[in-house]
C-alpha cells in the first residue's frame, strides 16, 4: 500500500489539475490588459467594468437566473409529489407509465427533448394558442421536464431510507396525513430537497442545446450568448462574468459547509 501511494497521490493531482488549472486560466485571464485572452500584457480590472456597460450580456444572465430559479422551484415540487407517489404507493394503475416518464428524461438525449418539445409547443399554439410564440415561459417548461426527473430521483432515495415510525407514531397520535407531511415528512427530506433544488438549478442554468429549440428572439440565455460569442473569438468580458459566477459558487460552498459544520458541532455538544 505504501508503494502505491505515491502513485494514487500523482494521479489525484493530476485529476485536480485537469478540472482546475482551465478555471484558474479563465478567471487570471480575466484581468488581462489585453482583448486577446490568450496573450498576457498586463493586470486590469478593465473588463469588470466593460462588462456592467454590457446590456445583452447581463440581461442574459440574469433571464438565465430567472429561468433557473423557476424550473428549480417547480421541479422540486413536481418531482417529489412523482417520488411520494412511486415510494409510498407501491401498486397503482399507471405506476409503470410513471416511472418510465420519470426515468426517460435521465437518458435521452436532449437534441429528442428539445425537437420534441419544439413541435409541441408549435402544435399546442396551433390547437389553443398558447403558447404564444417561443420564450421565457417554453424555456421553463422544457427546462423543467428534464430537471425533475433529477429531482425525483434525488427525493425517491432518501424517501426509500426514511424511517416511518416517526409518520406512523404521528397517525396513531391523531395527526392528519397533511400535518404529518408538513411536520414530520417534509423536515426530514429538506436536505434531498435543497440538493434537487440546487442540482435543478443549475442544470437549467447551464443548459444550451434543449434551450436552443424552444427559445425565441425575445428570450436569450447565458449559454446561448456565450456560444455565439465563442464562435467568433472569447471576449475578455466573458471571462470577467465566468471568474464572477465562480466567486459567487465557491462563496455559497463556503457558507454551506460553515453551515454543516456548526450543525455537527452542535449535535456532538448536545451529545455530550
Amino acid at each position: 500500500m505504501n508503494r502505491r501511494l505515491p502513485l494514487l497521490i500523482t494521479i489525484l493531482l493530476f485529476g485536480y489539475a485537469f478540472l482546475y488549472i482551465p478555471i484558474v486560466s479563465l478567471i487570471v485571464y480575466s484581468f488581462n490588459e489585453s482583448r486577446l485572452v490568450t496573450v498576457w500584457s498586463g493586470f486590469s480590472t478593465k473588463w469588470y467594468a466593460e462588462l456592467l456597460q454590457n446590456g445583452p450580456l447581463l440581461s442574459a444572465a440574469w433571464l438565465s437566473i430567472r429561468i433557473a430559479a423557476l424550473t428549480a422551484t417547480l421541479s422540486v415540487v413536481l418531482g417529489t409529489l412523482a417520488a411520494l407517489a412511486l415510494v409510498r404507493f407501491r401498486r397503482f394503475r399507471g405506476r409503470g407509465s410513471l416511472e418510465v416518464m420519470v426515468t426517460a428524461p435521465l437518458v435521452m438525449p436532449e437534441v429528442i427533448i428539445g425537437l420534441s418539445l419544439l413541435l409541441l409547443f408549435v402544435a399546442m399554439e396551433n390547437v389553443i394558442g398558447w403558447p404564444a410564440g417561443r420564450g421565457m415561459t417554453t424555456i421553463v417548461i422544457a427546462h423543467t421536464t428534464f430537471a425533475m426527473a433529477y429531482v425525483a430521483v434525488v427525493v425517491q432515495s432518501r424517501l426509500a431510507h426514511m424511517d416511518l415510525s416517526l409518520e406512523e407514531a404521528a397517525l396513531d397520535l391523531g395527526a392528519r396525513p397533511i400535518k404529518v407531511f408538513f411536520t414530520i415528512t417534509l423536515p426530514l427530506i429538506a436536505p434531498s430537497l435543497a440538493a434537487g433544488w440546487l442540482l435543478a438549478f443549475t442544470l437549467s442554468l447551464d443548459d444550451l442545446v434543449v434551450a436552443s429549440f424552444v427559445s425565441g428572439p425575445g428570450a436569450t440565455t447565458l449559454p446561448m450568448v456565450v456560444y455565439s460569442s465563442v464562435r467568433l473569438g472569447v471576449s475578455p468580458e466573458i471571462n470577467a462574468l465566468a471568474t464572477i459566477i465562480v466567486g459567487l459558487v465557491a462563496m455559497a460552498v463556503l457558507i454551506a459547509g460553515y453551515i454543516l459544520w456548526r450543525q455537527e458541532k452542535h449535535g456532538r455538544s448536545d451529545n455530550l
